[in-house]
């Protein structure tokens, strides 16, 4: 029988900072508009929480089927150990999704902007295909597109645009920024599991691209957020310099990946990668709404 420690950690909670950064530094955006709401700010964070969460069991249902997972070194997966049935993986998968689908409803409700279904609603079908179905996204390189988009511009510009009922320039630069570690924290996990995915068939960016530009690509995309609010800062919002405080954190992340880390140690880094998010996130919230 599965054990409740068994499904926390094939949750992946150390991807969930992915969750948390976009709607906070959205809730940012919105109180420099003087208009943030803590209330749709919860459900928002719920949203993107319940994705994540699905996504990841999603992934692993989805994987382990194909026998992607078999010879994995990266963190435990629930199908691939034998640890949980197929079938009760991918039930929890939908009740993630279904949980995302009842709080994202709420909010749509709430905020009264109705054509907020539709994104929802591809937000989660881009979930389940990240990994599902017959010709999945995901092994053909487009994975973090997809999480840019949904995890940066979406989830971002979309926290902001429930509360203050529009778009402004800080919450799409700021999606920007938030997109770039977000897809940073999925290309060191393929950078980690580049030879056994190539071997399986699954063809993520790192795959096509190769280990050494993967890298580089990696350090691009960790480095690229502070000068995005460098710009930010120079333009009208200086306080939004605080993230300048998250640079040694995010030097200390990288050097692994500089290093040509591999297999196990860049599981760590993984870790390191969502934390440099999450802090990069909170100094940026706390740049905005003070400024």
């Amino acid at each position: 029988m599965t054990t409740f420690g068994q499904w926390a950690e094939g949750a992946r909670p150390k991807t969930l900072p992915a969750a948390v950064a976009p709607v906070l530094v959205g809730t940012g955006a919105a109180a420099a508009a003087d208009a943030a709401h803590l209330g749709k700010a919860a459900l928002a964070l719920l949203v993107a929480l319940a994705l994540q969460v699905g996504v990841n069991y999603a992934n692993d249902y989805s994987d382990g089927i194909r026998g992607t997972d078999e010879n994995r070194v990266g963190p435990f997966r629930l199908v691939g150990s034998g640890s949980a049935r197929p079938a009760a993986v991918k039930t929890a998968a939908l009740g993630s999704f279904a949980a995302a689908g009842v709080a994202g409803a709420a909010l749509v409700a709430w905020s009264g902007h109705w054509w907020l279904f539709a994104v929802g609603a591809l937000a989660i079908l881009a979930a389940w295909f990240y990994t599902g179905g017959r010709n999945p996204y995901g092994y053909r390189g487009l994975g973090e597109i997809s999480v840019f988009v949904f995890f940066g511009l979406v989830a971002v510009a979309g926290t902001t645009y429930v509360q203050a009922d529009r778009l402004t320039v800080t919450s799409v630069v700021a999606a920007v920024a938030i997109g770039c570690l977000a897809c940073a924290l999925l290309l060191v996990n393929n950078i980690r599991d580049l030879h056994t995915d190539a071997v399986s068939g699954k063809r993520t960016l790192a795959v096509t691209l190769g280990e050494q530009r993967s890298r580089m690509l990696y350090v691009l995309l960790v480095a690229a957020p502070f000068l995005i609010v460098a710009g930010l800062a120079v333009t009208g919002r200086p306080w939004g310099a605080l993230t300048l405080l998250c640079a040694p954190l995010a030097v200390v992340t990288a050097l692994p990946v500089v290093r040509r880390a591999t297999g196990r140690d860049l599981i760590p880094v993984l870790k390191r990668t969502g934390l440099t998010e999450l802090v990069f996130a909170v100094l940026l919230t706390v740049g905005l709404a003070v400024g």
